[in-house]
């Protein structure tokens, strides 16, 4: 009985002094002063879509009570969070704060696989994720090029759904494929399950067809380089057809 007696007390002894160190705590935080916002842009590859400086000063207009020495507690850190991630190449963010008295915002960025481009009006990208994406007067990236007017229609999607899934998955292959990615610079798409390809080196245009069977239709293209150029020349055709099965048809 001794000993029950004894953990009770023991542990209601660790319950006060827990409470106390949380309303230390609490009251430490809640006397914060703001010292520095920092913004990090998590890096992929060449994507600098996302300024960290002109982001900071985005966020110093919208808030005006975002300055060195306010109460970090007055800042609502979910406003900012919001306004962060309506960047539209803002994939996701998270905004804190430090003991220190800093706040931190660090951003994961849309990556642009693909460009839609129009010959009459602003250009568009497509993101790894299917997002379509305006582009940037400041920075640009070498990527794939969609063209033609079924491609121009993509740019009123907000995100690329299932009805775009054999797309999606086209543009994904050309460019996980260093060899592809380099020789295959554009697709033209005048209408859906009609596709052109054209290449980095060599005249000819690919007549893929749908976005279907990618892998299989890639082979073809590849004994087109290995065993049919080779014999023929580069130059010897103006055209390869792969959109049949089991058939190349070079004209």
């Amino acid at each position: 009985m001794k000993t029950r007696t004894k953990k009770t007390i023991v542990f209601s002894l660790l319950v006060m002094v827990l409470a106390g160190f949380i309303g230390f705590v609490e009251k430490q935080s809640a006397d914060k002063r703001l010292k520095q916002v920092h913004v990090k842009v998590n890096p992929i590859a060449d994507v600098y879509f996302v300024d960290e400086k002109d982001l900071l000063q985005r966020l110093e207009t919208e808030f005006p009570l975002l300055k060195t020495g306010v109460l970090v507690s007055e800042v609502n850190l979910n406003q900012l969070e919001k306004k962060v991630e309506s960047h539209p190449f803002v994939k996701n963010a998270e905004v804190f704060s430090d003991l220190k008295g800093n706040i931190w915002v660090e951003i994961d960025q849309h990556k642009p696989m693909a460009r839609i481009v129009r010959p009459m009006a602003a250009d568009g990208y497509i993101s790894t994720e299917g997002v379509i994406l305006p582009t940037s007067p400041k920075y640009t990236t070498r990527v794939l090029t969609l063209e033609g007017s079924y491609a121009e229609r993509l740019l009123q999607e907000q995100k690329l759904g299932v009805e775009h899934q054999g797309l999606m998955d086209l543009i994904r292959f050309i460019e996980k494929d260093e060899f592809w990615k380099a020789q295959i610079t554009g697709l033209e798409l005048n209408r859906k399950n009609d596709i052109r390809m054209y290449q980095q080196v060599g005249k000819q245009v690919i007549e893929f067809g749908a976005a279907e069977q990618i892998e299989e239709k890639f082979k073809k293209i590849a004994l087109f380089y290995d065993e049919i150029l080779p014999a023929k020349g580069w130059n010897t055709y103006s055209r390869v057809n792969v959109k049949y099965k089991d058939q190349i048809i070079c004209e």
